[in-house]
Formats: C-alpha cells, sequence, structure tokens
C-alpha cells in the first residue's frame, strides 16, 4: 500500500499543523486513483543478481521448502530449511531441517533436526544473528485443530547455530485473534525479523482477516526485547490490496545502509493490478509465477510503489516455469552476498541461489 494521501485545501497562510486534520485516504498507488498507468521498473537489486543454482535435494520419501541461510563465527554455511514427508501435508506435517556446508556450492550435510514434533507443525524458518546471539522465527501449526487456520509465529534462541534452541517464552509471539475483522482474525504467519534503526525488534508477517473472500497483507509487530511480548502496529497492515483483489505473501526485510527493504513473492499479480494490466474482477493464478517485488521505506512503516526485486526462475535458468518464493538473503560482513529462493517445481531441490553483484 503506497503512502497515504492528503486532499488539501489551499486556503492562504494554512498552518502546517492543520495538515494533518485533513483527509487522508490511504491508497494502493497514485496511479491507480489517476487512471493513468505506468510500468513497474526493474531495481537496481534485482540488475545485479546473477543465476546461481539449484541446491539441497531432499531425500527419498521428502520434500524440501525454502531456504534461510547463514555463516557462523568461522565462515561455516548453515541453511535450515522446511522439509516434508510425501505421503503428509505442510500444514500438518513440516519439520525443519538443519545442514552445513563450506559454501554455497555444497556439498552439504544434514546436521540436526532442531524443530520437529507430533503437536506441532514448524515451517518457513529465518536465522539473524543479533550480538552473540541466534534468532530464528518461523511459522508454529497445530495439527489437532485443522482445518481451523491456525497459523502462528514462533521464535526461538540460541548461542549457536548447533543449538540447543530455547523458544520464547510468549510463543506463540503472534497468533490469530477472536477479534471480529481483525486483520489477523484467522491468520499470523510468515514471519521476518529485524533490528531496527533505534535498536528494537520488528516482526513482519502475512496476516489474513476473517473477510470474505480474503486476501494476505502484511502486518508489523514491535518488541523492546527479542523474545518479546510483541505488540501489534497500530498503522496494521501496512502493505494491503484487498481494495483492488490481490495480494502479496512471504515478505523478507531488512535494515540497510540506513533504509528499510522488503521482498515479497507476488502471488496475484500485483504488478500487473498497478501498471493498470488486469483489473479486479481478472482471474490470476496465485502462487510465485511472476517476478517478485521489492519495496524500499525511510521508516518501514510507509512502502510506497514497489520495484521488480527479482525474475522468474526460467529468466535464469530456463526450462519449465515453476513458483520461486520465499526469499531469503545470505549476508556476510555486513553486506548481502546471495538471494535464495525456493522453488516449487518437480525437482527436488529446496530451490536455487542468485549471486547479489554490486548494490547499492
Amino acid at each position: 500500500m503506497a503512502q497515504p494521501k492528503c486532499s488539501l485545501v489551499p486556503i492562504l497562510f494554512l498552518s502546517a499543523g492543520l495538515c494533518l486534520l485533513a483527509a487522508c485516504k490511504p491508497t494502493v498507488d497514485a496511479q491507480a486513483d489517476s487512471g493513468v498507468s505506468k510500468p513497474i521498473e526493474e531495481s537496481e537489486f534485482c540488475a545485479s543478481l546473477k543465476p546461481g543454482k539449484y541446491i539441497l535435494p531432499a531425500k527419498p520419501g521428502w520434500w524440501n521448502w525454502c531456504m534461510a541461510p547463514i555463516y557462523d563465527e568461522a565462515g561455516k554455511l548453515h541453511v535450515f530449511v522446511s522439509a516434508i514427508p510425501n505421503d503428509g501435508k505442510w500444514q500438518e506435517n513440516s519439520i525443519i531441517q538443519h545442514f552445513t556446508a563450506d559454501s554455497v556450492e555444497g556439498p552439504f550435510e544434514l546436521v540436526d533436526v532442531p524443530f520437529s514434533s507430533k503437536d506441532t507443525t514448524y515451517h518457513n524458518p529465518q536465522v539473524t544473528k543479533v550480538g552473540d546471539t541466534y534468532v530464528m522465527v518461523y511459522l508454529m501449526n497445530d495439527p489437532a485443530k485443522l482445518p481451523k487456520r491456525v497459523q502462528a509465529v514462533g521464535l526461538a534462541t540460541a548461542k549457536s547455530l548447533n543449538g540447543p534452541w530455547t523458544p520464547s517464552p510468549h510463543n506463540p509471539v503472534l497468533k490469530p485473534t477472536d477479534i471480529p475483522s481483525h486483520f489477523r482474525a484467522t491468520h499470523a504467519s510468515n514471519p521476518t525479523f529485524l533490528v531496527d534503526r533505534e535498536g528494537k525488534y520488528r516482526l513482519y508477517y502475512k496476516a489474513i482477516s476473517d473477510k470474505i473472500p480474503d486476501f494476505r497483507t502484511i502486518c508489523l509487530a514491535t518488541a523492546d526485547a527479542i523474545e518479546g511480548p510483541y505488540t501489534d502496529h497500530p498503522a496494521n497492515p501496512l502493505i494491503s490490496y484487498e481494495d483492488i483483489q490481490r495480494d502479496i505473501e512471504d515478505p523478507y526485510a531488512f535494515f540497510y545502509k540506513d533504509t528499510y527493504y522488503m521482498i515479497l513473492e507476488d502471488r496475484m499479480d500485483v504488478k500487473g493490478a498497478l501498471e493498470g494490466k488486469i483489473g479486479p474482477d481478472s482471474q490470476v493464478e496465485s502462487g510465485g509465477l511472476r517476478p517478485g517485488l521489492i519495496y524500499t521505506s525511510k521508516d518501514g512503516i510507509h512502502w510506497g510503489v514497489p520495484e521488480i526485486g527479482y525474475q522468474t526462475n526460467t529468466h535464469y535458468f530456463g526450462g519449465e516455469l515453476t513458483r520461486s518464493e520465499r526469499p531469503n538473503i545470505l549476508w556476510k560482513d555486513g553486506k548481502p552476498e546471495y538471494l535464495f529462493l525456493a522453488s516449487h517445481g518437480k525437482n527436488r531441490e529446496a530451490g536455487f541461489f542468485l549471486k547479489i553483484g554490486d548494490w547499492p
């Protein structure tokens, strides 16, 4: 959702304070209001990306999905992935596996399974280091309560990437609420964690309300301590395309060079809608079958109009178009080195990586 626009009456000597009283209408994009459509441009981030390769094939009887990469203090690569048995469902049977390698090229070794339980599903991890502490956030699900939507956000910390991991005493730190029409009345998931400009902790996450039809939105919760408790931001949802019947998901947010960034999967062709190529009633196939989006912000609250954040798998590797989702960055010495993307196709790999060039 673009920054709110104010419709102000031009009165001579109108004070700056009165501007705050003017009627502000949140809009998706100035283009939508004016009827003038402009193309969503490729970002400098996207232009810097170079093909890597597909990695992390699943063992027989399983499939891997999404990758959370991070280096340890010695420079060894650790990758945490979601793993699901072929005869199960991710909502009920997903676990988090831990692989290591000397480089992104592999070979990778499965070293442990830090999160696995018959009572809880663990999915979509992301790992960050804060000081001497590693922070993992992930999707939690209670299989016993299905088919009701019970997706929530969990958080755990460790002093080593080899564990042990200590779940937050506030887990799930974010969960569906019983408040009718609330932006997360049925759903809170797919978290991404960062430390903000003020040194506080932010969890951006996907939320779904109880509206029919329902659309995914991006929300924010903040805390003074890593473990929480986390409090929703009053401006939620921060990014929403519900009014044009479109949505996005899989946020990866980061704070870099005094700017907030968020890379997202364009699940329902938001790009096409903003460009005026498709209308609200147009039928689109959902999922990461199109380029992803990247947003920038000075405060991490107002995100404006996106640019293209990454291209499809066929752009980089040719072959069959598959879902490219769950963006995640591997950082080295404080700089983004590789973009990892889950790829849901016929292959058994968890996904692929792209080399981030000279950016920004």
